[in-house]
């Protein structure tokens, strides 16, 4: 019998073939092979397939590839370390978060500590001196309310340099604060970084291991696919 008028049959849907009809199983690409197999375990490697069994596995063998790759994806995407929200890219301005929980002495504290370390500060009450200076000593001679050596004058400087002392100190334990939660802040958009620097390393490998011979295999099935449009077209 000629080899056009052989009858063979197909391994899934049990169709007769004819010769060039007919798929020899161990021709087939063992990706392909391999998930034939796994849907119908009578699959044997010397029988054959038809021409549309064997292109429905192929599209189906693509399709899971794909799927396979966006699962990986999601994975690699939900990859976080605890404590840092996913998505969380851009420090939030903690000034302007800290000085909404400050309290009105805290405030105005932070605004004479601003004052007395200032040029401003500084020529007022260097007039303000002189101006004492002056009065008590060639205005109100006989009737001077500080004479020298100006008395209350140092009185009223002591008060004033031990109400300026922890006014300032305050104002500075809160830029320690403030230093403590940028140091924080930084070391988190750190930590994120080098989890970011990470998730793309995990990226490339991938795509240079396992998707590189995905996309291989793919080809390779469209190439079978097109080389056999080729020999049907003569």
């Amino acid at each position: 019998m000629a080899a056009d008028q052989e009858k063979f049959i197909c391994q899934l849907c049990k169709k007769p073939l004819k010769g060039d009809e007919a798929i020899p199983a161990g021709s087939i690409r063992a990706s392909v092979a391999e998930l034939i197999a796994r849907g119908h375990p009578g699959w044997m490697p010397d029988g054959y397939i038809c021409r549309d069994d064997l292109n429905r596995y192929r599209m189906e063998y693509v399709q899971d590839a794909l799927e396979q790759e966006k699962g990986e994806y999601s994975l690699l995407e939900g990859t976080s370390l605890p404590g840092i929200p996913e998505g969380d890219h851009i420090p939030k301005n903690l000034n302007v978060e800290y000085e909404k929980e400050l309290t009105f002495g805290e405030r105005l504290s932070d605004r004479i500590a601003g004052f007395a370390g200032s040029w401003w500060f500084i020529a007022a009450f260097t007039g303000l001196i002189f101006l004492w200076v002056v009065l008590n000593t060639y205005i109100f001679v006989a009737h001077a309310y500080d004479p020298y050596p100006y008395i209350l004058l140092n009185l009223v400087l002591s008060v004033l340099t031990a109400l300026q002392a922890p006014v300032i100190m305050m104002s500075q334990n809160r830029q320690e604060i403030r230093d403590r939660l940028h140091a924080e802040r930084d070391y988190r958009v750190s930590i994120h970084t080098e989890l970011e620097i990470h998730r793309l390393h995990q990226k490339i490998d991938h795509l240079l291991a396992s998707q590189g011979q995905r996309l291989l295999e793919i080809q390779n099935i469209q190439m079978d696919l097109l080389r056999e449009l080729a020999e049907e077209r003569r």
